[in-house]
């Protein structure tokens, strides 16, 4: 028989199941332990089963040794290996052109599931399609929009969006989430190529914008072109929150930008949909944990870390049953366990948010460094206007990086205060090198790219 989209994923059994709102806080946010671990076990098992018809998981898993009654539940998840993004390319390369992590062939005709192709943004090599079950998109929505609701979102909001679209998923899960799951309007505008920068601002101004959702770097950006325009944010913009992906940029700066707007944080990415978010408490992004399991794992040895410690955010997708299930996806994305009592009293567990990326740390004269953590330092200076790049080269045999930012003043006493202050911060020596506002757009990318480059790898060898 055949089925609609809409018959594969009715809007209300989704609620029903992974409620929104107040019936989120009435619900998954204040089960016990008990009730919680009962209700994930249960949709491991549907999440096992379907991972074991998939080509990618059966070999993997077979590799290790594994048969389908070996893995039951939450105590034998750790016999599974994890996966990365670099376990997917290889998957393409070797089956092309989409892989075999999914069940995209595992039916055909009528009998196949409704299914959305999109891909990754690219930032950190080729675009990965991903693969979207009408059930999987609709829950993943869902939780979207329940993030924008807990950070405070209403009915009556204009909401701004400038993640990008075409065959990216960031703007079109965005817009599908505000507009199937909340009553709010939405100005779906995209990235500064889709729609230029300056058009941006006066699409906000003319339409009352009141929330502005996407990737930090940017919409700091926006604020700066508004003002050049004689748009003062906070009052010919009302934007009263701003919610999207901060990383380790100041808050402080980018609502002062914003004219005092609130901001929140939250986590996800392609694969899986929104992980976790900052409530009103804004101390931690509280996990789904109805929808997600999440692990911190050493990057190396994908061991478990103790809770408070870094590692990589391993997350398996409870939802995601039809095509393209997700069991142990290690994300390279480094946080930790938030420890201590939440203060909104909810069961669910929080992490410390988006930390930097394991595979895109620099070890200089032996210290660990993340340039994403750049944007936090010299957002404490009062010169550069916060955008930056780093450039990371070897002389014989030391590695240096120099970094390169944006800045009102460039004085050599500028130059050397910040240089200071990373290297007290970061605990070592880095170059630094002011420049003129837009000078690093070209090297970030920062109109036209869904995150910004922030490292560029000139070393013999590397990739970027």
């Amino acid at each position: 028989m055949s089925t609609s989209y809409f018959d594969e994923a009715d809007p209300r059994t989704v609620l029903a199941e992974y409620p929104v709102g107040d019936a989120f806080l009435a619900g998954p946010a204040r089960m016990s332990r008990d009730a919680l671990r009962g209700l994930q076990e249960r949709r491991l098992r549907s999440v096992l089963a379907r991972a074991w018809e998939v080509p990618f998981y059966r070999r993997r898993w077979r590799d290790a040794g594994l048969e389908p009654g070996d893995v039951r539940g939450l105590d034998d998840l750790a016999k599974l290996p994890p996966f990365s993004k670099t376990d997917l390319m290889r998957s393409i390369q070797e089956h092309p052109p989409f892989g075999d992590y999914h069940g995209l062939d595992l039916a055909a005709g009528e009998a196949r599931e409704s299914v959305v192709l999109h891909t990754t943004s690219g930032t950190t090599g080729a675009p990965q399609p991903l693969f979207f079950g009408a059930w999987d998109r609709e829950v993943q929505n869902a939780l979207l929009a329940r993030a924008y609701r807990f950070q405070g979102l209403r009915p009556d909001d204009v909401v701004h969006s400038v993640y990008g679209f075409g065959t990216v998923n960031g703007g079109h899960f965005v817009r599908e989430a505000l507009v199937h799951f909340t009553k709010a309007l939405v100005i779906p505008a995209g990235t500064g190529l889709e729609t230029p920068s300056t058009q941006q601002v006066e699409l906000m101004r003319r339409f009352r914008a009141t929330v502005l959702v996407g990737f930090a770097d940017y919409l700091r950006t926006l604020a700066g072109v508004a003002r050049e325009q004689g748009i003062e944010p906070g009052r010919d913009i009302p934007v009263r929150m701003v919610s999207g992906h901060l990383g380790q940029e100041s808050r402080a700066a980018l609502a002062r930008a914003w004219g005092g707007a609130e901001v929140y944080d939250w986590y996800g990415v392609g694969d899986t949909g929104s992980v976790a978010a900052e409530g009103p408490d804004r101390d931690g992004l509280y996990v789904w944990e109805d929808a997600h399991l999440v692990e911190i794992l050493d990057p190396d040895s994908h061991a478990p870390v103790p809770d408070g410690e870094r590692g990589n955010l391993c997350v398996t997708v409870l939802f995601k049953h039809s095509v393209y299930p997700i069991v142990r996806f290690d994300t390279n994305d480094v946080t930790s366990i938030r420890t201590g009592r939440s203060p909104l009293d909810l069961g669910l567990r929080r992490i410390e948010g988006f930390r930097g990326r394991s595979d895109n740390m620099v070890k200089l004269r032996g210290v660990n460094v993340y340039p994403t953590a750049i944007a936090g330092l010299i957002a404490e200076h009062p010169a550069p206007t916060g955008e930056y790049v780093c450039r990371v080269r070897r002389t014989g045999a030391r590695e240096e990086m120099t970094v390169t930012v944006e800045s009102r003043h460039r004085d050599e006493a500028t130059r050397a205060e910040l240089a200071r202050a990373l290297r007290a911060r970061l605990g070592v020596e880095v170059d630094v090198e002011l420049v003129p506002a837009g000078a690093t757009a070209k090297l970030t990318g920062i109109e036209r790219r869904q995150k910004p480059l922030r490292l560029i790898d000139e070393r013999p060898g590397a990739k970027g």
